[in-house]
């Protein structure tokens, strides 16, 4: 079997994924990546006793579009930027090739929770999937009985 070199932006995709991949498994994070399960375990203990996010940038990139910039590159720039106001805003976007309207919505999407659902929504959901489940159940029984059954007589019976 041939080993093949990943580059260091893909290993750090690869980190990200895997530690946002919420309820998904480690297997199928490695499936979707077409990579190793044991390099993807690899690496994760790898970043963990070191202590550090591997990948994690130490100045922002120079000569590649912002679109292309990961997401631990667009979290230095936000730290980076954190706290100037007009010309020294402008300016430092102009050094680095950004506008802040880039700066302003990279904020919104790290800042962005999903509302929780309210007790009472959840309960209201829970209720209507049970209603669906059995109503589902009902026509998948053989011989239920249904109006459009093959076994239902609609004139009653024999005569």
């Amino acid at each position: 079997m041939q080993k093949t070199r990943h580059s260091p932006d893909f290993k750090e995709q690869a980190l990200s994924k895997a530690r946002a991949r919420g309820s998904r498994t480690l297997d199928d994070v490695a499936a979707e990546l077409n990579m190793s399960l044991g390099t993807l375990k690899g690496w994760l203990k790898t970043s963990r006793s070191a202590g550090t996010v591997i990948g994690m940038p130490e100045q922002l990139p120079q000569g590649r579009s912002s679109q292309q910039w990961s997401a631990a590159e667009r979290l230095l720039a936000l730290h980076e930027s954190h706290g100037l106001q007009g010309p020294a805003l402008y300016a430092w976007c102009r050094e680095n090739g950004l506008f802040e309207h880039q700066l302003v919505s990279w904020r919104q999407a790290f800042c962005a929770t999903a509302e929780p659902e309210s007790a009472q929504d959840a309960r209201a959901s829970k209720a209507e999937l049970k209603a669906l489940q059995s109503q589902h159940e009902g026509r998948q029984r053989p011989g239920a009985g249904g109006a459009d059954s093959p076994n239902s007589d609609p004139g009653g019976g024999p005569d």
